[in-house]
């Protein structure tokens, strides 16, 4: 249906002493009526602005919402439609979605400065000490790997900190499979015992 076709369907014939329902105005406003804009800003303005204060809560950016409400009302006026239900409650619909739109970026702004504060908190103690126990341990297992003898340390060093099989290793050192498999498992028993695991 044309817009000024629309605009007929929802005026009413003679009613020109009669303030004009929301659904007038706001079809009007769809034509670029400013002073259809400026009635119907007076008339719905009060809904609006409370509708947002209550999901909103915080004054000043309530009225930065309402502001965007009506910015936008003013732009998709001539979308609306009387045949789906009534200009106020497109309006206080349009106000909804704003005003829940801006808590949850206002929610998002607030996580993501806590996450940058937190990433740029200097280490805690917690961090640290785990650092200082990490390298502890590093020196523990140099000093257990020192008391083995210098088959088993290859044998383990291959296999374990360079990714050999069993079979790789006992190729590389020039030894039978079964020996480096003796060798690799009192290793293994000496380095346990060394480091205090428990079986």
């Amino acid at each position: 249906m044309p817009e000024h076709e629309r605009v007929r369907a929802v005026v009413p014939v003679g009613a020109d002493d009669a303030p004009e329902p929301p659904e007038v105005l706001l079809a009007r406003a769809g034509l670029g009526d400013e002073d259809a804009f400026a009635q119907l800003y007076d008339e719905v303005a009060p809904s609006v602005f409370g509708l947002v204060r209550r999901i909103v809560r915080d004054h000043a950016q309530s009225e930065e919402v309402a502001q965007d409400v009506f910015v936008e009302l003013w732009r998709t006026a001539p979308r609306f439609d009387p045949a789906r239900g009534s200009a106020m409650t497109w309006v206080l619909t349009l106000a909804h979605r704003r005003a829940v739109d801006r808590v949850r970026s206002a929610q998002a702004s607030t996580d993501r400065e806590r996450k940058a504060a937190f990433m740029s908190e200097p280490r805690s103690f917690d961090e640290v000490s785990e650092k200082v126990d990490a390298k502890m341990e590093q020196h523990q297992v140099q000093r257990c790997l020192g008391s083995l003898t210098e088959l088993q340390r290859e044998s383990v060093m291959l296999a374990f900190y360079q990714g050999y099989t069993y079979p790789e290793v006992a190729a590389l050192l020039k030894v039978p499979l079964g020996t480096i498999k003796t060798r690799m498992r009192d290793g293994l028993i000496r380095l346990r015992d060394c480091l205090g695991v428990s079986r």
